[in-house]
């Protein structure tokens, strides 16, 4: 890799996984850095080489518990002191995006809070992937890298090859999602109409188009207690559907959602590798999301255009 200006990738303790995968890509070896732990819970972070006048990306995605968000707060903090020339956020799971508005009286916006937070502790720029709600990357005042899961989804669905497909959407807020995917291959797209009594508790659902016959593959961004795509699932099979399978890009899988996908008619469940997951399922598949944030890395530090990484 060529550029002007050094870079270094550095991670914090639950990336790990993920930011070495992105350096064997971009052929470099993932920086040194040291996070400490005080008998009260409390942790630093101290870089264990210099960064002075370096390009800095730090892999960290901010999925529960909020000691991940700390830590990538600390890292910034501490790279902005050890006079890093620019402060890259890798972020490819951005927590709290499902708190993006005041949807009931006095309620936080969680999004818009986290946004503030990286931008105060000192971040040059974001680089994130399937953002819940595409309006957050107006809550920064840095650019935002928004990447997509499609890059990698794609391949894997044409591989398939499944005869009558078709494209759904687990909610109606998913619909714009969904549609994209529908348009790029070229096939039809129902939708899940749910209501809810309270967070992650379903009351009613209910499917506006026709999937008798059809090779059904449901499309949604986070996966948490697997309710809703569970119960969406089964319902596609009771009204005829050949097989149902699903992607979504970000595994939060929340206990029971593994349970709930083995006990289900999911045929397939896939997601990328944003979040951890640790648990053993035969259901599910899991795809690095690593080269492409890889070539994100690269292209910014050589001012190239990210766009072409695209495919949906």
């Amino acid at each position: 890799m060529q550029t002007n200006i050094p870079f270094k990738v550095f991670s914090g303790t639950k990336s790990r996984y993920l930011a070495e995968k992105i350096c064997n890509s971009l052929g470099c070896k993932l920086g040194h850095m040291n996070i400490e732990y005080f008998a009260d819970g409390e942790f630093s972070a101290s870089y264990e080489e210099s960064i002075r006048g370096c390009h800095v990306f730090l892999v960290q995605s901010t999925f529960p518990s909020s000691d991940n968000l700390m830590e990538l707060l600390l890292m910034i903090d501490a790279a902005k002191r050890a006079s890093a020339k620019s402060i890259v956020a890798v972020v490819p799971y951005f927590g709290w995006a499902r708190q993006d508005r005041k949807d009931k009286p006095r309620v936080s916006i969680g999004a818009k809070l986290i946004a503030n937070l990286l931008s105060t502790a000192g971040i040059s720029r974001l680089i994130t992937m399937d953002l819940h709600a595409d309006q957050i990357q107006g809550f920064f005042d840095v650019p935002v890298d928004h990447l997509y899961a499609s890059a990698v989804f794609a391949e894997y669905i044409k591989s398939l090859n499944l005869p009558n497909l078709i494209i759904a959407t687990p909610d109606v807020g998913g619909t714009k999602r969904a549609s994209a995917y529908a348009k790029y291959l070229d096939v039809p797209m129902v939708i899940c109409f749910k209501l809810r009594k309270k967070a992650n508790e379903i009351s009613e659902m209910r499917i506006i188009g026709e999937v008798k016959g059809m090779d059904v593959l449901i499309i949604d961004d986070i996966v948490d207690t697997a309710g809703t795509m569970t119960k969406a699932a089964d319902l596609m099979l009771a009204e005829g559907a050949n097989s149902v399978r699903a992607i979504a890009s970000h595994a939060v899988m929340s206990d029971p959602a593994s349970m709930r996908v083995d006990q289900s008619g999911l045929a397939e469940l896939i997601f990328t590798d944003s979040i951890p997951y640790s648990k053993k399922s035969e259901k599910i598949k899991v795809l690095s999301v690593a080269d492409m944030f890889a070539d994100s890395i690269e292209r910014v530090c050589n001012n190239e255009s990210i766009s072409s990484l695209y495919v949906i």
